[in-house]
């Protein structure tokens, strides 16, 4: 097929218009124009005349539609053979497609019937001849495409191949071969998909399900028959044990046993009713006489510690004014070595003004020693600036806030006193375990050991291996009014604005920041020393240096002794300094000891209120005393009394758990076997109806029917499994004979590219993938290069090429089709583009080329048929 002539209105920028290009023969064919001349639109046209049915509405038919709408009309003059035909479509409103024989008129096809003509001329659809010789502007076809696509070039391309390559037939079986892989690709798709899964709806699933269908059933059937076995053995014992029951002898026997229970039951209930009263009586004289005794020793036990806490509180208060003493010393003497500081800095810059003024007067003569010296102070005091910003820098992120410490102080002393107020009203328990017990109770899951004391809040249990569970009950309001948790909060509030993690940490800070306020305090001294008018006058009499008077006035002032004062001045200064650094740990020291102090008279206070709260005011103690002892001497004889009645009582009663259990295991008996003959009798009743349902149903026969089924199933399975085996093994070594064959397989198309390779490159071979059948791998100098990786020019120029010889075999397998380039030779340089120029030459003596590009200049080399696009109206 050759392409003689086309014809389109309006299509995409063509808007009410038409366009013809005339005159397309033979060989090399070339339209060069502008940029949105219409060359891309006449390629788009032409692939949508033979690749988009009339009655397409699909993105490419979209994309021919102008933006004003319209009905888009396409048509083309080629030569098939001898004979001359016009192809026409028109889309959307009116569309039709029809075949014209030009050489008579007759129309040959129309619609459906010319869709099926074009179908001819291109056979193999989108991916066939055209698909696999055009180039679209900016693709090359070496580039990754969509699956189908690829799908649809690479059986063109096998198609192509295994029709021009005869030594693959007598290989490999060639497209015989390709019939026998795709009988057992369909065979095998009837059977699974593509994934080796059974096809829904086929033989092969159908199979499986009825088997996996009898399975169930004969699995059922199977428990029904277990079952219906067992029901029968069932009733059996069941009917044994009801007759057993219901004899005369076994329920007078259990009548007989519940009556004699009944009055030694009685009896026993109304012996433990008095003891009952007795021991309740006992209770309250041992609870009240416990009371008192606590009482008692409660008051003693204050007593000796009111002594205590009175001791204890004097020696605090003690320390508390040895640590103030302390304090205040340590600030006196601060106080007293910052005064020195002082006036040795105002002798000093007395005597440096002196110092100054003598300076001036011999500055003449050692104008050059005494500028070195000024540098050399100017360089000291910017370095004491810098070590006075650093020490400013620090003392931002590490001064606290004033009395932040006292009160951190006050915070822990009263959160330590809320918490032993609080341990301290908690209840616990002991266990003392005999030498003997080998179990150990555990509270909590947690094992008690021997003598272990554990608190616990409102309640708590025990677990006694052996016995049973024992739960114990504070019964006491909690005292929680959350003042603990808000003091806590406080704390923690304080910490984080104060950055420190605790109050060690803030006491370590706090000598931090009068270190470095120490170290800033001497660097600012050191610094009016050296620069007592400001660094900007030490720059400016250093600059000036150099103009001053050589003949200054003299004075009488020695400078030797001035100097001796003034360095005697910053000893003074530094040893008053020095004196401050050694007493700051003191002052520490003395102000830690005096919140230790402070710490322990607020325990100590909180110990006085306790004990007060117990024995009362000091005028009232003695009187208190005695009331408790004679309440208790009361109380002991109260209770001995009880205790003599109640062990009268003891004597005298009957074990009335020991007659409850009794009756209660008579009657038990009783009512179980009263309940186990009605369970009996309803479960003979549900057996017999269960036995006779499946006896009716004839279980063991459907049973036995349905094993045989499902064996034959099986075997259905089997056979279909073994042939899917067989497909796919056949399938993949057919595969793998073709793999093998592929240098013959591909022989064709390198005999055809080699010599066009020959015109542009020197020493370089082509490897194809032996799927796609496309360009992978080049070979030149040694090396191999992925095609991927080559440069825009080589890919475009490999996909010519490689279209050019597909086009050949095309040609030699009696299905001649136009070889169509819309600017596929952007990327290539001159040299190259003429070596290319002379390929297409070669390729179109029996071959015909369309060329469509923008670069006019350039293509004007390639000569061949220069075609026109002229006005067309249909």
């Amino acid at each position: 097929m050759k392409v003689a002539a086309l014809r389109f209105h309006n299509v995409k920028r063509f808007a009410g218009r038409g366009v013809a290009i005339e005159g397309i023969g033979d060989g090399v064919n070339v339209l060069c124009a502008a940029n949105e001349f219409g060359k891309s639109t006449s390629f788009e046209a032409l692939h949508g005349l033979f690749f988009q049915p009339h009655s397409s509405t699909a993105g490419g038919v979209r994309a021919l539609r102008p933006y004003s709408g319209g009905n888009p009309l396409i048509e083309a003059d080629i030569i098939v053979g001898d004979a001359r035909y016009r192809i026409t479509k028109q889309y959307y409103s009116g569309k039709f497609a029809r075949v014209v024989d030009l050489a008579s008129g007759r129309l040959i096809a129309q619609t459906d019937e010319a869709e099926n003509f074009i179908a001819t001329l291109i056979h193999g659809g989108v991916g066939g001849p055209a698909g696999l010789l055009w180039v679209r502007q900016g693709l090359t076809g070496i580039e990754p495409r969509s699956r189908t696509e690829e799908e649809s070039d690479r059986q063109v391309r096998t198609s192509l191949l295994e029709s021009v390559q005869g030594e693959v037939e007598a290989m490999t079986g060639g497209r015989r071969m390709a019939e026998i892989m795709a009988a057992a690709g369909e065979a095998a798709g009837q059977l699974v998909t593509a994934t080796g899964r059974p096809k829904a709806g086929g033989r092969y699933a159908a199979a499986i399900d009825a088997r996996d269908r009898l399975a169930a059933e004969e699995q059922r059937l199977a428990g029904e028959v277990i079952t219906l076995r067992d029901e029968l053995d069932r009733r059996g014992a069941a009917q044994r044990r009801l007759a057993e029951l219901e004899s005369r002898d076994a329920r007078d026997a259990r009548k007989q046993a519940v009556d004699a229970a009944e009055i030694a039951f009685d009896a026993a209930r109304a012996q433990a009713e008095r003891l009952k009263a007795a021991q309740a009586q006992l209770g309250l004289a041992c609870e009240l006489r416990d009371t008192a005794s606590r009482e008692h020793r409660q008051f003693d036990e204050a007593l000796v510690e009111a002594r205590q806490v009175a001791e204890d509180s004097r020696e605090a208060h003690r320390r508390r004014d040895e640590a103030v003493e302390r304090r205040r010393s340590a600030g006196e003497a601060i106080a007293r070595a910052q005064a020195k500081i002082e006036a040795a800095e105002a002798d000093e810059t007395a005597a440096r003004e002196l110092l100054v003024l003598l300076d001036a007067a011999i500055k003449a003569r050692e104008a050059a020693a005494r500028r070195a010296e000024w540098e050399e102070r100017l360089q000291s005091a910017e370095a004491m600036r810098g070590t006075i910003e650093t020490c400013d820098a620090q003392l931002s992120s590490v001064r606290l806030p004033d009395g932040a410490i006292d009160e951190l102080a006050d915070l822990d002393v009263e959160i330590a006193r809320i918490r032993a107020v609080q341990d301290a009203a908690r209840p616990s328990v002991t266990v003392a375990y005999d030498a003997s017990a080998s179990a150990r109770v555990t509270m909590g899951g947690a094992t008690l050991g021997d003598g272990e004391e554990r608190g616990y809040n409102d309640h708590a249990q025990l677990v006694a291996p052996g016995i049973g569970t024992i739960t114990l009950r504070s019964h006491t309001a909690g005292d929680d009014d959350g003042r603990l948790a808000a003091a806590e909060t406080q704390r923690r509030t304080l910490l984080a604005s104060m950055g420190v993690a605790d109050l060690a940490a803030a006491r370590a800070q706090q000598v931090l920041a009068r270190s470095i306020e120490a170290q800033a305090s001497e660097a600012r001294a050191q610094l009016k020393v050296i620069a007592p008018e400001g660094l900007d006058a030490l720059r400016e009499t250093v600059a000036a240096l150099a103009g001053v008077d050589p003949s200054p006035d003299e004075l009488k002032a020695d400078p030797d002794e001035t100097r001796a004062a003034r360095d005697a001045a910053e000893q003074r200064r530094r040893e008053a300094a020095q004196a401050i650094r050694a007493a700051e740990p003191a002052r520490a020291q003395a102000d830690e000891a005096f919140i230790k102090a402070e710490t322990v008279l607020a325990r100590l206070q909180t110990r006085d209120e306790q004990v007060v709260a117990i024995i009362g005011p000091l005028d009232e103690r003695e009187a208190r005393g005695q009331d408790l002892t004679a309440r208790l001497a009361e109380r002991d004889a109260a209770l001995a009394d009880a205790q003599r009645n109640f062990e009268e009582r003891s004597a005298e009663a009957l074990d009335l758990d020991a007659a409850d259990a009794s009756l209660r295991r008579v009657r038990s008996v009783e009512q179980a076997a009263a309940t186990e003959i009605q369970q009996l009798r309803e479960t003979i009743a549900g057996l017999n109806a269960r036995i006779t349902a499946r006896s009716d149903e004839a279980v063991e026969e459907a049973w036995r029917e349905t094993a045989d089924a499902l064996s034959a199933a099986e075997t259905r399975v089997s056979a279909f499994e073994r042939e899917v085996a067989v497909l796919t093994r056949l399938t993949q070594a057919l595969e793998a004979a073709r793999s093998g064959a592929r240098d013959l397989y591909l022989k064709p198309v390198m005999n055809e590219l080699r010599p066009l390779l020959g015109l542009l490159f020197d020493d370089v071979t082509i490897t194809f993938d032996d799927k796609t059948l496309l360009p992978q791998t080049i070979v030149r100098a040694g090396l191999q290069e992925d095609v991927d990786r080559l440069s825009g020019g080589m890919r475009e120029q490999l996909s010519v090429l490689t279209r050019l010889a597909f086009a050949r075999l095309l040609a030699r397998d009696g299905r001649p089709a136009p070889v169509i380039l819309d600017d596929a030779l952007v990327y290539s340089d001159d040299d190259r583009i003429e070596r290319m120029f002379d390929a297409l030459h070669r390729q179109a003596r029996d071959q015909q080329i369309i060329v469509f590009s923008c670069r006019q200049r350039a293509f004007q080399k390639l000569g061949g048929n220069v075609l026109q696009m002229t006005d067309w109206q249909p």
